[in-house]
């Protein structure tokens, strides 16, 4: 909660004075009945046409006071929570973007949607009405007792008696209701996460006519949320009637004994409408409370999601030995004894490689589904870092570098290519800040992708759906692939990243690439292209088997020759 709320200091001053303007209003409520009570005493029951003049007159004067500052105060209470509002979003995307793959990991995107949305808005919501009539209602409350004591103490002792009762059953329902938000919130999450899954695998749904079964599994998660919702608001609603009935009793027994010490003459009539319009004023404060519990409830809910992620502590950052002159120059790559584990995994995914990519050379990757390609891949820029051994760039260790210049040196295009929103041509400079009309477009040429993309209604300017919906396969590949090469990386890496290309375009785009990188790294299925590597690495259930030729892990691999066998045919072993 700390943590949240220490996004409100820059706006200090405005609650500061949202606050004070919502005393004023405080003060006028209070004041209202006392001046009431005082102009039927010493006006109505006298007679007396001056003094309810008077006593008329400073009520009007006092309500325009308060509708003045009511103004006001909603001004800065708004000022207050959208500024706080803006602050946390930034801070919250910043500090994602700060994320690991491992940080990320722990928090699926369905509950930062969430955050980002519900909880921030859930926060902001509360602040605006705390300043505006929230924080008002307990002190109306309090300040409703001390005036009924002023007026009357005698009478103003039946408060004594139910307002303690009513604030520890609030304290109560408040507790209970804090636990369920919190299931409230991850039961949003839940749908959202679902909904995420079937608008971005609506294509699928529909080929394998999946309709009915998503159908049904959101269909369960908005019941979930449902249930829980209602199950949580029935429970806050059930207090009100309960605080109602108390504050009811309470003016009963005002009026009951009120009436009694008016025909005994010990109090005015003036002072028995005073204190009950104090009562009254605070019965109508606790029927908020059920609105308050609720809003608060929520909000530390929605508090404590946000500060888990503000405080995640990021696990992958620039070690203190980096060196921010030291760049990447000659692009070589060397394994030593690496092995690794991820967070929850209680089994290595690799174990004890060693192996070196020469600078210029040629490496493919290649090995069965879940032999841990695509995870030796991530370590090489760190988006994790390995558990045992060292990886080396240019002979220095990776860590001695600059997160920004290991990344920045090295092209990686993933095994799912990813584009954005928006035209073709800030997807491709998307990898390039500024980078110019001939870079694009040379980018797009060494990826096989220009002449395509000149075919297009707009060329470079065609606007690519969500993720690139309206893109074939090997289109997305290619724009994701000139995305990278516009970096001219010293190590470009390739996730299986020309599965959807025919031979032909493949081999035009390897030769067109390789004169201007260093090292070129491929993970690939297909035997073809990895026999034009300069070497191929075989990898199998996270260990090398071996390194070598095309030619020479023909001879030496009994398992590379079962795949070579699959894709070429037994002849070919023969021939070779």
């Amino acid at each position: 909660m700390k943590t949240v709320f220490s996004f409100m200091k820059p706006y200090k001053l405005g609650a500061i004075i949202a606050f004070l303007l919502m005393l004023v209003e405080l003060a006028v409520e209070l004041l209202l009945p006392f001046f009431l009570g005082k102009m039927i005493d010493d006006g109505v029951q006298n007679g007396d046409l001056n003094n309810i003049v008077m006593w008329g007159s400073i009520m009007i004067g006092l309500a325009f006071l308060s509708f003045i500052s009511g103004i006001i105060n909603s001004f800065y209470a708004s000022h207050v929570s959208w500024g706080f509002a803006h602050d946390i979003r930034e801070r919250l995307f910043r500090k994602i973007q700060e994320f690991s793959f491992a940080n990320l990991n722990r928090f699926p995107a369905s509950r930062l949607m969430t955050l980002f949305t519900n909880d921030v808005r859930q926060i902001q919501n509360t602040i605006f009405m705390g300043l505006r009539i929230m924080m008002k209602a307990p002190l109306i409350a309090l300040g409703g007792v001390i005036m009924a004591f002023v007026v009357n103490p005698r009478l103003a002792i039946i408060f004594l008696i139910t307002v303690p009762l009513l604030i520890g059953f609030l304290l109560w329902v408040l507790k209970k209701a804090s636990n369920m938000f919190d299931r409230v919130q991850k039961s949003i999450d839940n749908v959202n996460r679902v909904m995420q899954e079937n608008l971005a695998g609506m294509r699928l749904i529909k080929a394998f006519f999946r309709r009915d079964f998503e159908g049904e599994r959101f269909t369960d998660a908005n019941t979930n949320l449902r249930d829980n919702t209602r199950f949580t608001f029935r429970f806050i609603e059930a207090s009100m009637p309960i605080l109602l009935f108390v504050m009811n009793l309470s003016i009963i027994a005002i009026l009951w004994f009120g009436n009694s010490q008016v025909i005994a003459g010990t109090t005015e009539v003036g002072d028995i409408v005073a204190i009950v319009n104090y009562a009254m004023r605070v019965a109508m404060a606790i029927s908020m409370f059920s609105f308050i519990i609720m809003a608060v409830s929520r909000t530390k809910a929605s508090a404590e999601r946000i500060s888990e992620v503000l405080v995640e502590e990021i696990d992958l950052l620039d070690s203190e030995d980096a060196d921010s002159e030291q760049l990447v120059i000659q692009g070589k790559v060397e394994f030593k004894n690496v092995s690794f584990y991820y967070p929850t995994a209680k089994e290595p995914v690799l174990q004890n490689l060693t192996f070196t990519v020469n600078p210029g050379e040629k490496l493919a990757i290649i090995g069965a589904t879940g032999a841990g390609k695509t995870s030796l891949f991530q370590l090489i820029p760190r988006l994790y870092d390995v558990t045992d051994g060292e990886i080396l760039m240019d002979d220095k260790p990776i860590t001695s570098y600059k997160l920004e210049t290991l990344r920045k040196a090295i092209g990686y295009v993933p095994q799912s290519p990813l584009l954005f929103s928006g035209p073709i041509v800030e997807n491709i400079s998307w990898g390039k800040e500024h980078a110019t009309e001939e870079e694009i477009i040379q980018a797009a040429k060494n990826a096989q992708i220009h002449d395509t993309i000149m075919d297009l209604p707009y060329q470079y300017q065609t606007h690519v759906g969500q993720k690139g919906v309206n893109l074939s396969g090997g289109q997305k590949q290619r724009i994701s692939i000139a995305r990278a090469l516009i970096r001219k990386p010293k190590i470009l890496m390739l996730d299986d990243s020309t599965s959807a290309l025919d031979l032909a375009t493949e081999a035009r785009l390897l030769d067109a690439i390789q004169d201007d990188l260093n090292t070129l790294l491929i993970i690939t299925q297909k035997v073809s292209t990895a026999m034009n590597a300069d070497r191929i690495l075989l990898l199998d259930e996270g260990k090398i088997l071996t390194i070598g030729t095309h030619e020479e892990l023909l001879q030496q691999s009994n398992l590379y020759q079962k795949i070579v066998e699959s894709q070429f045919g037994k002849e070919y072993l023969n021939v070779h």
